[in-house]
């Protein structure tokens, strides 16, 4: 099969056969056998690489114009059609290799895109399970010393709340000081039913009074708690707070995020039309595919401030 380093030598040779030829046109030269040897040896599954070829056919037309010059019309023929040959394959190759490495560009800004999101949600997900715990460590810490603050603030109120002892009626004093007048006389009998009259009485002042006594430290223990749950409201407002400008934060991100996305996705296919456009238009005397199809410096730039160093 042919190689690229026998085209090459064999370029070579047809082109100082010419300028010999140039020199001595007497001289009869082997050049059109040469060149029908190439044809037949150029494999089209094998090509050599494109400045080969671009010699190559370069040569074949200048042979098959000297065939036409010097009525060699079916070597003319024979070069024409080999030339056509080379021009359809050089075509197919040319576009198949700028659809192939198109497409792998397209896939190197999914892929870069993919990965970007996902450090996107890593990062933010860490973030976000920080900041829950941080808020569960407050609530924690502010409970704790809401409990704490309750319990001395009971018995603060079981020690101070007035009347902190009861205040008998006269009616009460009266009776007993019958009690201890009748005991005195030894009146015993009915000294004793002044005391049972006297503790009845008595029972049910106390129970007054500790009703009464227990109504205001309830009123002053709402008052204490109502203040609490307003302090532990307000911390849950700004809990909640912060956590609905962490979600718009990340929204925000990833908003610009996929606007950079779209912004070089959109950047790279109309490079990309606009390389297809110039190969559809000049298949064999366009740029390479390797060299048309490269982003520009703006594109490059769009790609670094959206994927980074990759």
């Amino acid at each position: 099969s042919f190689n690229i380093s026998a085209q090459v030598d064999h370029c070579v040779v047809l082109q100082r056969e010419q300028a010999q030829r140039r020199s001595c046109p007497c001289r009869v030269w082997a050049a059109p056998r040469r060149i029908a040897k190439m044809q037949g040896d150029l494999s089209l599954d094998e090509m050599p690489d494109e400045h080969a070829v671009a010699d190559f056919l370069e040569l074949l037309e200048k042979h098959r114009i000297d065939c036409e010059k010097q009525g060699k019309y079916e070597e003319a023929e024979l070069a024409a059609t080999r030339l056509e040959q080379l021009r359809q394959h050089e075509e197919f190759r040319r576009r198949d290799e700028l659809r192939s490495q198109q497409l792998q560009e397209r896939l190197s800004v999914e892929e870069a895109h993919v990965g970007e999101l996902k450090e996107f949600n890593q990062t933010w997900d860490v973030k976000s399970a920080e900041y829950e715990a941080h808020a569960r460590n407050l609530q924690n810490t502010l409970a704790e010393r809401h409990k704490a603050e309750h319990e001395a603030q009971l018995r603060k109120m079981q020690q101070d709340t007035e009347p902190r002892t009861p205040r008998w009626s006269k009616d009460l004093l009266n009776l007993r000081k019958i009690q201890e007048t009748l005991a005195k006389m030894k009146k015993y009998a009915e000294a004793e039913k002044t005391k049972v009259q006297a503790d009845k009485v008595e029972a049910r002042e106390h129970a007054m009074w500790m009703a009464k006594r227990e109504a205001r430290i309830g009123a002053l223990e709402e008052q204490f708690l109502h203040k609490q749950q307003l302090e532990m409201g307000g911390l849950m407002k700004r809990i909640h707070s912060g956590r609905e400008e962490q979600k718009q934060a990340r929204k925000s991100e990833l908003d610009r995020l996929l606007q950079r996305y779209h912004n070089v996705k959109t950047q790279m296919e109309s490079q990309q039309r606009i390389i297809q456009q110039r190969v559809e238009r000049y298949p064999i005397t366009a740029p390479s595919a390797t060299s048309v199809s490269r982003p520009s410096s703006a594109l490059n730039a769009s790609r670094k401030a959206m994927f980074g160093s990759s």
